[in-house]
């Protein structure tokens, strides 16, 4: 965009010299040798398609909840007040922030595979435990198992699927992930309306989310580690098996590139844990809490690491607070509130819509570019927040406090409440397209040595925002209105553009140790800009 070259490239604090001069000086350019690939192998999209189903376990788990709300009706011993839906939302969220560093850490020790595993058997209980409970405090519980999955999954999936493809295709195999969370929302919605209609039908709406975790869990017993976390671990004739079946359709000195690149990173990252943590030994050699704490020093005080840790934040918090969440939590109340007779098809188009727009990202985010779609597509978010508060004002909302529960009971449609549904379809277009697989992109960032702790943190702020955006919309609702809820989500997009436009790098295109040096010693915007595109990647 314009202005693009002006974008600020400032450090936020002095770090210790990194033992690379240059970016240039590791690879000769900013094309990477993963980007000589044409397609990605029958083996990369099997991979991709097995680790994305736990995108279909939290897309789905997303969307049920929505018609889980305005299903349940007395069956949990009392009908369910505001502070009962809310924390039965954001229970999932709170417990996923608990998951996600703790997950960053057991990804690091013990694999990012067996993570996604655990998980699978923690969907399995959670989905199961709500089916069956018989109180607001059981759903409560069910829904906390489940979050503790989710914030695994969500962590760990979009970096597997990172570390695992070839450059060129990176950003559209963990849009693909992305693409089955959006998938999963569909299913729950569609099956939502149709249980909606039998009695208890909610039980089965939730309990069905055990399914996908079952196959998934059977699936990913015959897939391989990352070829990353492998070397780190010192199997490097594993990793070198896999980089095999990754270039498939290449040379051997593919993979024997890409695993020399794998190796001089990690002897980067040793050289530049030395000068943060002199007096430390060896990681392998120091107890797991020294490791830690080893980790999170060179993750905050070693520029790159910082400044990578800072965009994924701040994309992860955006991604939140913008309010997405709660159309797709609450889409159903929502619609309730505007006198639709079927509030859970109604939401089935804001699903329906999610997923279209992401199949586009899909297509496009390794040719147009994370930063430019992004920049682009934060504003279309904003016009339909805006235009969806101007229509609650024309509806003849209440400016002041109201109680959701007597408009819903009171709810008569007007022409104005399809004005809304079409305000927030744009939201959800916008979102869909740009921030919504943005931020997932997150692991690019981060060298390998900081990667999964990293990962974690900024998957923690995801789901530290959720949670509070969960909590409060409802309340937010009657207090603020829906008028000033959505002017305020419009507001925050607009902060959360101006902090893209001055500190997110173009990434596309880069291998994951090449990341490294474009942070090195600034945010890398103008850099990026300017840097050669691979001729995978250029337009015809």
């Amino acid at each position: 965009m314009a202005g693009d070259n002006i974008a600020a490239e400032a450090p936020l604090m002095q770090e210790p010299e990194s033992p690379r001069d240059s970016l240039d000086d590791l690879t000769g350019s900013f094309v990477s040798e993963e980007t000589q690939s044409t397609s990605p192998s029958a083996f990369i999209w099997a991979l991709s398609f097995a680790a994305g189903i736990s995108g279909i376990l939290f897309g789905y788990d997303t969307g049920v909840i929505s018609s889980t709300l305005v299903s349940i009706g007395p069956d949990l011993s009392r009908p369910l007040s505001t502070l009962d839906k809310s924390l039965i939302t954001s229970s999932t969220s709170l417990f996923a922030l608990i998951a996600s560093p703790l997950a960053g850490i057991l990804a690091d020790r013990l694999g990012r595979k067996y993570v996604v595993l655990v998980a699978d058997v923690l969907f399995t209980i959670g989905a199961l435990w709500q089916a069956l409970t018989g109180s607001v405090v059981g759903m409560i519980f069910g829904r906390s198992v489940v979050g503790l999955a989710v914030g695994g999954a969500s962590l760990v999936v979009p970096l597997y699927i990172s570390e695992l493809s070839p450059s060129a295709f990176r950003g559209m195999l963990v849009t693909l992930s992305i693409l089955f969370v959006t998938g999963g929302q569909v299913v729950a919605y569609v099956l939502g309306y149709v249980l909606a209609q039998k009695s208890h039908g909610w039980r089965w709406m939730v309990g069905l989310g055990a399914v996908p975790a079952i196959i998934q869990f059977g699936l990913l017993l015959m897939l391989p580690e990352t070829p990353r976390w492998l070397v780190k671990a010192g199997k490097e004739h594993k990793a070198r098996d896999v980089l095999r079946r990754v270039f498939a359709s290449e040379t051997n000195t593919a993979a024997e590139r890409v695993l020399r690149d794998i190796r001089r990173e990690i002897l980067e990252e040793e050289a530049a844990s030395k000068l943060v943590n002199p007096t430390t030994p060896g990681h392998d050699s120091c107890p797991p809490l020294t490791q830690f704490q080893d980790r999170i020093t060179e993750l905050l005080y070693v520029g790159n690491n910082r400044r990578a840790l800072i965009i994924a934040c701040m994309l992860q918090g955006l991604q939140q607070l913008c309010g997405f969440n709660s159309i797709m939590y609450f889409s159903a109340t929502i619609f309730s509130l505007l006198g639709f007779t079927s509030p859970i098809l109604t939401s089935l188009s804001v699903a329906l819509t999610n997923f279209v727009c992401t199949l586009i990202a899909l297509l496009i985010i390794d040719r147009v570019g994370r930063r430019a779609i992004l920049l682009r597509s934060v504003p279309v978010m904003i016009v339909g927040l805006v235009f969806c508060s101007i229509s609650y004002h024309f509806l003849g909302f209440p400016s002041k406090e109201v109680n959701l529960l007597e408009q819903i009971d009171s709810a008569v449609y007007s022409p104005w409440a399809t004005f809304i549904v079409l305000s927030l379809l744009i939201f959800v277009c916008g979102y869909a397209i740009g921030l919504g697989n943005i931020a997932w992109q997150q692991s690019e960032l981060f060298p390998l040595s900081v990667r999964s702790l990293g990962s974690g943190l900024a998957t923690a702020t995801n789901w530290g925002s959720n949670f509070v955006v969960g909590l409060t919309f409802l309340p937010m609702m009657e207090y603020l209105t829906p008028i000033w809820t959505f002017a305020l989500y419009a507001l925050v997009c607009l902060v959360g553009w101006v902090c893209a436009w001055k500190i997110y790098p173009e990434t596309k295109g880069l291998s994951l140790e090449e990341m490294r040096g474009l942070l090195r010693d600034g945010w890398g915007v103008k850099e990026s800009l300017e840097r050669p595109m691979s001729p995978h990647l250029r337009r015809p």
